[in-house]
């Protein structure tokens, strides 16, 4: 674990490293990878799958580095990532982050909404993810994510089943939420 996690932290040096600005155009003809799943300009339209649309540059690297790490596992991630190299991981960080944030749908549960609301100032989630939960460096943006995939993250984190960047923080969080307040918190998140 040790030996995986001193690889992540060396290739994420590589990666955030003095070398030479990100090519957008060459990240965006790279994420032609990711279309199949994250949709069309990283707007997801499949159960489960995050929007990668204007996630923060060092949030999109730090998880790729995971992934081609073996520190977060996935099936459908792992034939991706094997191909990608630094660059390509600092291109799509930047090609992603630059694109327009998905619209949020509009919220058909106003009261559903209030409770989420609630969650995220118990859970204290704008201390990392911004007042806003554009979020920031290395956090995610959850902001107008689809609320599906930020349920199954919250529940991720609280079984423990997601590691990689932020995990004590997100597990502590997650664990203390009920069912109930999962559901709250990722349907107001969703309609940000």
């Amino acid at each position: 674990m040790r030996t995986t996690l001193a690889g992540s932290l060396l290739a994420a040096m590589m990666i955030c490293g003095p070398t030479h600005a990100a090519d957008i155009a060459a990240g965006k003809a790279k994420a032609e990878l990711c279309v199949g799943c994250h949709g069309e300009n990283g707007i997801s339209q499949m159960e489960n799958i995050p929007s990668l649309a204007a996630q923060p540059d060092m949030f999109i690297q730090w998880q790729l580095v995971f992934y081609r790490a073996g520190a977060r596992k996935s099936e459908q991630m792992q034939p991706v990532v094997e191909q990608l190299n630094n660059e390509d991981i600092r291109n799509l960080g930047a090609y992603f982050a630059q694109l327009p944030p998905p619209k949020a749908p509009p919220d058909d549960k106003p009261d559903l909404s209030k409770k989420g609301a609630q969650a995220a100032l118990g859970g204290r989630c704008a201390s990392c993810h911004l007042p806003d939960y554009a979020g920031t460096k290395a956090v995610a943006r959850v902001a107008g994510q689809r609320q599906d995939y930020l349920i199954k993250a919250l529940h991720d984190y609280k079984s423990g089943v997601r590691s990689g960047g932020g995990m004590a923080a997100m597990a502590s969080v997650a664990y203390s939420l009920s069912e109930e307040e999962i559901e709250a918190l990722a349907h107001y998140l969703a309609h940000l």
